[in-house]
C-alpha cells in the first residue's frame, strides 16, 4: 500500500522558490510509460562528484491529485558523476544494455500521474504538471533535451522530447535513440483468409489450439473498417463485405493496434492486416500491435448493420458470440431490455448501460433460497444474459454520447425499457460482451415498459396507508443542523443539494398519501429544532392540508444515546404519522439490535494447513423503532428497521475467507449478523397484541436468510442450516458466544409475496432487481391487506438524477419525485373501516284513545311539551 507524502500544491510553490544546492545536480532525464508494467525513470548526475542518494525518493501525483504518494526510496543508492541510474519497475520486462546502472522498485505511476524526485521531502525535479491532466503521459517515452539538463521544480514541456511507446533503447544514455525505419507492409501475394473462417462457429477461433491463446502462425485478412477504437478498444473493426451468409459465424473481427489508430483508417476504408489470431479474455482478435502489418486500400461504404437477434434455444451470450466483431443494429426484434440504466459499471470502472434479453435480471436470492439449485442456476443464467452498452471513450459526467438528449424530464431511461435503433460493434472485455455504439438515438427509440407515474396506484386505496422509505442519507448539516454521534456528513454537500433532496423527498411522500411513514437513512441528530427529522416534517407539512399534517415519533429520554441520539450511528430510523388519521397508543419502543465484538487473536481460520488468527472485529447495526397506534379502537404496532449493510465485513466473512470477495452464497457480507438481528426482532415481537407490521430496509432480498427467519423458515424442510453470528452482545451483555441454528421462523407474512408473488423489487444493484425493502405482517394484519406497491420512482431510474452533483456534471436536476433516493418506497394499503353505528330506535308512544292521540303528542313534543308518564 502506498504511503501518503504530505506534500501539497502550496509546498510545491514554496519548493519552487527555494534554491537547489548540490542536490540539483541530480535530475530526471527520461520517463517511460510503456505496455503493461513497463515503467522506468532515468536519473542523471550532472555534477563533478558522485552523489549519495540517501534521502532521495520518487513520488507520484495520482490522477490529478495535489498530494504526493511515495513510490521508491533511494536510500543506499548512489550515482556517479556525469552518469545515469535507471529506476525500473519491479514487475516490468525492460532489458537494459550491459553496463547500465539500474535499481528496481515499485514504479506505480500511469499516464495520468506527474512524477517528482524529492530530497528530504523537498522537490528537486518534476515531470508533469500538478494537478496532472488526464492521460498526460499515457503510452509514451519522454526524454529530456540535451540543452535542458537543469533540474526544475516546475514542469516545462518544451524541455522534453516525446518518443513512441515502448521506446527503451535510450535508457542509460543521454543520447536520443535512432529508431530503425520500419519496412512498408504489403498484402500482395499473401493468402487472404476470410474473416468468418478466423472466427469459426465455436466460442474460440479454430486457428487457436486447445489450451493455448494464440495461433502458431500469422494470418492475413482483408475487410472494410466499421468502427475505430480510441479508448476502450485500441484498434479497429474489420468486416467482410459479403460474408458467408451463415448465422453461425461472425463476419467481423477486432484488430488490436494497442495505440492510437492512424488517421487514414476510417469507417468505410478497406484494410488488409496480418498478425496472429488471439483470444484475449474472450475476445477473438488479430494482434498487429508489435509489427503494425496493415495496408490501407480504397474508401467505400460501411457494411450495413445486421439486425441482432437471439435464436430459439440459445442464450444471449451464445447469440453475441455469433456477431462478435460485427456491425449490428438493435431493432424491436432484438428484444433487449434495460437491466441497469446509465450509471457506474464497477467492473469496467466507467459509466455505461446494461441490457438483457426479454426482461431485466432478477437477483437470484430474491426468488430462491441461497445456494439452492434454482438460485445457482439463475446466477449462471444472469451472467449469460448481459450486454453492456458502451461508448468507446469515457464520456463527461452526466452525458451519454449515443443519447445526447439524456435529461431528467423527457429524456430519461428506465429499467425495463426496450432499446431499439442503436447501432454498434460487438466486443468483449472485463468478462462481458459490450456493444460499442456508433450512432445516436433519441427518447423515441426507447419502448417504455413500466413508465413513470405521478403517484402510486395504492395512494387512494384502503382506509389507511403505511409506507417504508429509505431517504438516502438525508442530512441537514449544511443548513445548520445538529451533529450526529460520528460527526460525519453522508448527505448533501451544499445547501442547494440539501434543499433539492428535501424537495424531492417531500414530493414523493406527498404523492404516496401515507398515514404512517417509516424512514431509513435519516441523519441521527436528535429530535430538536435543528434535527433532520424536524426539518423534513416542517417541509412536508407545508405541502399538506391541516388534517393531513405529520408529526414524528420521538423515543424516550432513557432510550437516547448520549442523551439525544437514537443509537450511535451517523444515520438512524424514524417514523412519521398523521395525527388526524391515527392515534399514538403509548410510548415508542427502542428495540436494541446485536453487536459483534471479537478481539484480535480470538478466532482462528485454517487454509492449506496454515492457521491464521483474526484481526480485531467490531460490527454494529442500527436499532429498530416500534410504535403502537389506535385506529378506531383497533391496535396496530409498526416497527421500522434498517439492518446491517451487505457491503460491511463481519467475523463470519473473515472465517470463510470472504473478507475481500463477495460471499459465495450471494447474500452479501454480514448475513449471519443480520440473522442475529432478525432473531432479536422475532423474539421481541412474538407476543405483540393486535396487528403487527414490520417494515424497512432489511438489506436482505426476499428469500435470504433474515427474511426467511422472520417468516416461514422450517429447518426440518430445509437442506441448508441458517445460523446466527458468533461473538455477539445485546445491550452490553453476551448474547451468543457461538452462532446458533435457527429451527423455526417467526411466522410473519411477506405482504408483497402474498399479493404479487416473489418477483417484486424495490432496489437495483449491479443490474439485478430485488426487494431489500419489506412489509412483514402477522396474520391479523395480513387479513387487512387491500394492496401493496413498490412505487418504482428510484430503483429503475438513473442515479445521475439524484440530488448530488459530484458525478453528474452539467446535467440539470428536477424537483420531481424520481430519483429522490436509491430505494423505492413500499406502500401498504390496509382496511380499517370505521365502526358502523346502529342508531337506537325512538320508542313508539302508545295511543290510549284519548283526545290527544299520537299526532297530538308529536305536536306537543315539537313545542317542548311532554306528557307525564305514569
Amino acid at each position: 500500500m502506498e504511503s501518503v507524502n504530505k506534500l501539497t500544491a502550496i509546498s510545491l510553490a514554496v519548493a519552487a522558490a527555494l534554491p537547489m544546492m548540490a542536490s540539483a545536480d541530480v535530475m530526471i532525464t527520461e520517463y517511460v510509460e510503456g505496455s503493461s508494467n513497463n515503467k522506468a525513470i532515468e536519473l542523471y548526475n550532472s555534477g563533478d562528484t558522485a552523489i549519495d542518494l540517501a534521502g532521495y525518493k520518487l513520488v507520484r501525483y495520482k490522477d490529478g491529485a495535489t498530494t504526493a504518494l511515495d513510490m521508491v526510496a533511494l536510500d543506499g543508492q548512489s550515482i556517479k558523476s556525469k552518469s545515469t541510474k535507471v529506476i525500473l519497475n519491479t514487475t516490468g520486462a525492460i532489458t537494459l544494455p550491459q553496463g547500465v546502472d539500474s535499481y528496481s522498485g515499485s514504479l506505480s505511476f500511469n499516464g495520468g500521474d506527474a512524477v517528482a524526485l524529492l530530497k528530504d521531502d523537498a522537490i528537486v525535479d518534476i515531470i508533469g504538471d500538478v494537478p496532472t491532466p488526464v492521460g498526460w503521459g499515457l503510452d509514451v517515452t519522454l526524454k529530456r533535451k540535451l540543452d535542458s539538463l537543469i533540474a526544475n521544480t516546475v514542469f516545462n514541456a518544451a524541455q522534453w522530447e516525446q518518443l513512441p511507446k515502448d521506446t527503451f533503447s535510450g535508457l542509460g544514455s543521454l543520447d536520443t535513440p535512432v529508431e530503425p525505419e520500419t519496412p512498408v507492409f504489403s498484402c500482395t501475394g499473401a493468402k487472404i483468409v476470410p474473416i468468418y473462417q478466423v472466427q469459426g462457429a465455436g466460442e474460440s477461433s479454430p486457428y487457436i489450439a486447445d489450451g493455448t491463446f494464440e495461433s502458431e502462425a500469422e494470418v492475413t485478412v482483408r475487410g472494410v473498417v466499421t468502427a475505430r477504437g480510441e479508448s476502450l478498444f485500441k484498434g479497429f473493426y474489420l468486416q467482410e463485405v459479403k460474408g458467408d451468409n451463415s448465422p453461425y459465424t461472425s463476419d467481423g473481427v477486432f484488430v488490436l493496434l494497442g495505440e492510437a489508430v492512424p488517421a487514414e483508417i476510417q469507417p468505410g476504408v478497406e484494410v488488409c492486416v496480418q498478425g496472429k489470431v488471439k483470444e484475449y479474455f474472450g475476445l477473438t482478435q488479430i494482434d498487429i500491435k508489435n509489427d503494425n502489418k496493415f495496408e490501407v486500400g480504397a474508401k467505400g461504404n460501411v457494411p450495413a448493420p445486421v439486425p441482432f437477434y437471439v435464436a430459439d434455444g440459445e442464450t444471449l451470450a451464445q447469440a453475441l458470440e455469433r456477431y462478435e466483431g460485427m456491425n449490428v443494429v438493435l431493432d424491436a426484434g432484438s428484444d433487449l431490455k434495460i437491466s441497469r440504466t446509465f450509471s457506474f459499471d464497477y467492473a469496467g470502472k466507467r459509466n455505461n448501460m446494461l441490457v438483457s434479453y426479454q426482461a431485466p435480471l432478477m437477483k437470484p436470492t430474491q426468488l430462491y433460497p441461497a445456494l439452492s439449485a434454482e438460485a445457482t442456476a439463475l446466477v449462471k443464467s444472469n451472467l449469460e444474459n448481459q450486454l453492456f452498452i458502451e461508448s468507446d471513450y469515457k464520456p463527461a459526467d452526466g452525458e451519454i454520447p449515443y443519447f445526447p438528449d439524456f435529461n431528467v424530464e423527457t429524456g430519461y431511461i428506465r429499467v425495463g425499457d426496450q432499446l431499439t435503433n442503436l447501432q454498434g460493434v460487438i466486443g468483449y472485455s472485463y468478462g462481458a460482451y459490450r456493444l460499442v455504439a456508433t450512432n445516436q438515438i433519441t427518447a423515441g427509440d426507447f419502448i417504455r415498459g413500466d413508465d413513470r407515474t405521478d403517484a402510486p396506484s395504492v395512494a387512494t386505496k384502503g382506509d389507511i396507508r403505511v409506507a417504508s422509505f429509505n431517504v438516502l442519507n438525508f442530512f441537514n448539516d449544511v443548513d445548520g443542523g445538529n451533529t450526529n454521534p460520528s460527526g460525519s456528513n453522508r448527505g448533501a454537500l451544499t445547501l442547494e443539494e440539501m434543499v433539492l433532496q428535501r424537495t424531492k423527498i417531500v414530493s414523493a411522500i406527498t404523492a404516496m398519501n401515507a398515514d404512517i411513514v417509516g424512514l431509513m437513512e435519516i441523519a441521527n441528530n436528535g429530535f430538536g429544532e435543528k434535527s433532520a427529522i424536524k426539518d423534513l416534517v416542517d417541509a412536508l407539512n407545508d405541502k399538506q392540508t391541516p388534517e393531513n399534517a405529520y408529526s414524528f415519533v420521538e423515543i424516550a429520554d432513557a432510550d437516547k444515546y448520549d442523551g439525544q441520539y437514537f443509537g450511535s450511528d451517523a444515520i438512524t430510523v424514524g417514523m412519521l404519522y398523521r395525527g388526524g388519521k391515527v392515534t399514538l397508543a403509548g410510548a415508542a419502543q427502542a428495540i436494541k439490535t446485536p453487536e459483534q465484538h471479537a478481539s484480535a487473536g480470538s478466532v482462528t481460520r485454517t487454509k492449506d494447513d496454515k492457521a491464521e488468527i483474526n484481526p480485531g472485529n467490531d460490527a454494529y447495526q442500527r436499532h429498530s423503532l416500534a410504535q403502537a397506534f389506535k385506529i378506531h379502537n383497533e391496535s396496530l404496532t409498526v416497527v421500522v428497521n434498517h439492518l446491517k449493510s451487505k457491503g460491511s465485513g463481519c467475523l463470519e466473512d473473515w472465517m470463510n475467507f470472504e473478507d475481500s470477495v463477495d460471499p459465495a452464497d450471494q447474500q452479501g457480507k454480514c448475513n449471519a449478523f443480520r440473522v442475529s438481528a432478525a432473531k432479536v426482532l422475532g423474539e421481541t415481537l412474538k407476543d405483540v397484541k393486535g396487528d403487527l407490521l414490520v417494515i424497512g430496509d432489511m438489506n436482505a432480498y426476499g428469500m435470504e436468510d433474515p427474511i426467511r427467519v422472520l417468516t416461514d423458515f422450517d429447518a426440518s424442510k430445509s437442506d441448508r442450516d441458517i445460523m446466527t453470528a458468533s461473538w455477539t452482545t445485546l445491550d452490553g451483555k453476551v448474547f451468543e458466544r457461538q452462532g446458533s441454528k435457527i429451527e423455526k421462523g417467526y411466522g410473519l407474512i411477506n405482504l408483497n409475496t402474498k399479493a404479487h408473488g416473489v418477483g417484486t423489487y424495490s432496489y437495483s444493484y449491479n443490474g439485478e432487481l430485488g426487494n431489500l425493502d419489506h412489509a412483514l405482517a402477522n396474520a391479523s394484519l395480513a387479513n387487512r391487506l387491500v394492496d401493496i406497491e413498490d412505487w418504482h420512482i428510484n430503483s429503475v431510474e438513473s442515479n445521475l438524477f439524484e440530488y448530488g452533483k459530484k458525478f453528474s456534471g452539467k446535467l440539470a436536476k428536477s424537483e420531481n419525485a424520481f430519483s429522490a433516493s436509491d430505494h423505492d418506497p413500499v406502500i401498504v394499503a390496509l382496511s380499517y373501516p370505521a365502526p358502523v353505528v346502529t342508531p337506537t330506535p325512538t320508542p313508539k308512544p302508545k295511543n290510549d284513545g284519548g283526545a290527544l292521540g299520537y299526532l297530538g303528542l308529536a305536536l306537543l313534543s315539537l313545542f317542548g311539551l311532554q306528557r307525564r308518564r305514569r
